[in-house]
């Protein structure tokens, strides 16, 4: 009892600290209901002022974080998610994979229309992902479907049973990214610690644990290939960087930007001599070989992907895939920035959203973008790599028509291996786009643009401040 009460004594501030944590996520968890904005503004920010603490108090104490990180995440076991309903079409999808259906060949409402139920819990899946997830066909790749289809295995009849079974998926995937990301800070000489702004941030554990968004499976197969990079083992790194591909599309981003760190030969030991370093005929034979093996990481990269799509190909499936994925241009829109802008000026110029126009004129100048960065920014520094990657990401995301929460998990981690913080600022403001739809008139089913306006200055004022203002260079907590 004695030693009992010396514990207490010692770390009375962080046990009560986490105790409190459990209890805020438990409540996140079984007593919210999305439209309490409310109950929701007040629980996260009270869990992130929460977490800061906690990172500055036990930041030395890394068994800690890591035990009440998961620790957090297993308060979310049994719970159905409660801020997004795409789960339901994951389970869809999967259960179709197990019944011999390809998840790319039909929409939801195909079925419905057919009066056709061809998996369990038909109805109550339709019900529960909506209309405007039910009339669009899957736009999940195929190592996403994977996963699908394993929840599916384990619980063909259970929506709660596949959710739990999704959500062990992407908590492993949570400790895999935990296990790289140390190895990528210490090779990097920086403090391991560093780490835990990603895996115990409340965003992170509400979007990818709490919600089932499987951003963090395609991060831990992005992590690793990073790792796999920084080790010289560029071949299984190429391999491991198409599995994250095929969770989500979004590291396709990234490969241009490969370019300067491949032609510098980073994935080479260092073993020339300065004599031999200097000599420009070793230098060209030496570039030569680099650009080889950087066209051997492409196709090894692209072979493994389109080998992990092949069980679903046929014609039918490149059209709507394709089709799929050109709505995130050139219809969908939500929590934009400055395609907003680009929108308003539309209305007054043309009268009409050019939505398909401005969409179109986005992917090409993120494309261009991006090639300028991978040309003429320096990348030749494994920092300077994952820098160039963090700000390629941001630029796509200022700039696009449709920036769900749960995007932002890619920059967060991005920015652990680099000096910049504005990820994790955003990171805490992206709530407020749960409150787009809050408007005086109840009527009124368009987003509140005071709220997302809010969101983005805040986001931009950090951004601006880091990236072109900032003089003092010491690093933060």
């Amino acid at each position: 009892m004695p030693l009992t009460t010396n514990i207490f004594k010692t770390y009375k501030i962080p046990i009560l600290l986490t105790v409190t944590t459990l209890i805020f996520y438990w409540a996140f968890a079984y007593r919210l209901i999305r439209t309490d904005y409310i109950k929701l503004i007040s629980l996260y920010t009270a869990l992130f002022f929460l977490f800061y603490k906690l990172m500055q108090i036990l930041r030395h104490n890394e068994n800690a974080l890591t035990y009440l990180a998961f620790g957090c995440r297993a308060v979310f076991i049994l719970a159905l998610p409660n801020l997004s309903q795409d789960f339901y079409r994951f389970i869809w999808d999967g259960r179709l994979i197990l019944e011999g259906y390809n998840p790319y060949l039909n929409t939801v409402d195909f079925f419905m229309k057919q009066a056709e139920f061809p998996i369990t819990e038909a109805l109550e899946l339709r019900k529960g992902m909506g209309e405007l997830n039910a009339s669009h066909f899957s736009n999940y790749p195929p190592l996403n479907q994977l996963c699908f289809a394993i929840a599916a295995l384990f619980s063909s009849k259970s929506i709660l049973g596949s959710v739990v079974v999704l959500r062990l998926i992407i908590i492993a995937a949570d400790l895999g990214t935990l296990y790289f990301g140390k190895k990528i800070l210490l090779k990097l000489q920086k403090p391991t610690y560093l780490i835990f702004w990603y895996v115990l941030n409340p965003f992170i554990i509400i979007e990818l644990t709490g919600n089932l968004h499987f951003e963090g499976v395609m991060i831990f197969f992005l992590i690793w290939s990073l790792y796999l990079l920084l080790n010289q083992k560029w071949m299984c790194a190429a391999v491991v960087f198409s599995l994250s591909i095929s969770v989500k599309l979004m590291p396709l981003l990234f490969l241009p930007l490969f370019f300067q760190w491949f032609l510098k030969g980073n994935f080479e030991k260092k073993h020339h001599t300065l004599e031999s370093s200097n000599n420009p005929e070793n230098q060209r034979t030496s570039r030569s070989k680099n650009i080889v093996k950087l066209l051997c990481f492409y196709s090894i990269i692209g072979l493994c992907t389109i080998l992990l799509f092949l069980p679903f190909y046929n014609s039918q499936f490149i059209s709507n895939y394709a089709t799929t994925v050109a709505l995130w241009f050139q219809k969908f829109e939500f929590n934009a920035s400055l395609y907003y802008i680009a929108r308003t000026i539309g209305y007054t110029c043309r009268g009409y959203n050019e939505i398909a126009f401005i969409g179109k004129a986005i992917a090409i100048l993120v494309f261009a973008v991006v090639m300028g960065m991978a040309l003429f920014r320096k990348n030749k520094t494994s920092v300077q790599l994952i820098t160039a990657m963090l700000f390629a990401l941001s630029f796509y995301y200022f700039t696009a028509t449709t920036v769900h929460p749960w995007y932002v998990a890619t920059l967060l981690i991005l920015s652990v291996f680099t000096k910049y913080k504005f990820p994790l600022v955003w990171s805490f403001v992206i709530i407020l786009s749960y409150l787009a739809y809050v408007n005086v008139n109840q009527s009124d089913k368009s987003e509140n643009l005071w709220v997302i306006s809010l969101e983005y200055l805040v986001v931009y004022s950090v951004f601006i401040w880091e990236v072109f203002l900032k003089t003092n260079k010491k690093p933060a907590i």
